[in-house]
């Protein structure tokens, strides 16, 4: 016969054999996954955001860390029509750890960049050789008028992915609920079978 505790056990195992397998998706600087769609925000504005690395991973696109070193892609095409006449410019720099904004000689880490000019098509395509591994920040700056708009998104490259402090608390804890409800379980049908 079978603890009425077992079925709350074995729920709880499975949550916790799938919560490795789930992918949060959080904001990575100015970049966020909404609806399938990668969107880069720029003060009131927003991009499109598409990256591939053609030789590695063919068409499969990424948002966010670049998963291998090597030739890659990127394409921001415009959300809102208001940015056509906008000068936007694009720059990668090294992260250095530097609050952001805060960098001393900006051309000093720079690895890539795009001068500012107008896009009337609504689209920037370039792409860039990461040679080397690495932690890198994207600049994407749109000015209008007298405003200026900075969207910061630090990314990695060819980086291996850490498994999160939250993630292994949340396994922990899931696996120590199944232990307590499963020895509960096991030590009430001791207790009934004794008695």
């Amino acid at each position: 016969m079978s603890s009425p505790f077992l079925k709350p056990a074995v729920v709880c195992l499975l949550l916790t054999l799938g919560l490795p397998f789930s992918a949060p998706v959080q904001a990575h600087g100015g970049l966020s996954l909404a609806d399938d769609v990668c969107k880069l925000t720029i003060g009131p504005y927003t991009m499109h955001f598409t990256g591939y690395q053609p030789e590695s991973t063919q068409e499969k696109e990424f948002c966010e860390d670049i998963p291998a070193t090597g030739r890659t892609v990127v394409a921001l095409d415009y959300i809102e029509d208001a940015l056509r006449p906008l000068t936007t410019e694009v720059r990668i720099i090294r992260d250095t750890g530097a609050p952001a904004g805060a960098e001393e000689n900006l051309d000093a880490i720079t690895i890539l960049h795009i001068p500012a000019k107008v896009y009337p098509n609504g689209s920037i395509n370039f792409e860039y050789d990461f040679a080397q591994p690495g932690k890198f920040v994207g600049l994407v700056t749109v000015r209008e008028k007298q405003e200026e708009y900075v969207s910061r998104f630090p990314f990695s490259v060819g980086e291996p992915k850490g498994v999160s402090p939250f993630l292994i608390g949340g396994i922990v804890a899931a696996i120590g609920i199944g232990a307590v409800v499963f020895l509960r379980g096991r030590r009430k049908s001791v207790d009934i079978s004794a008695a």
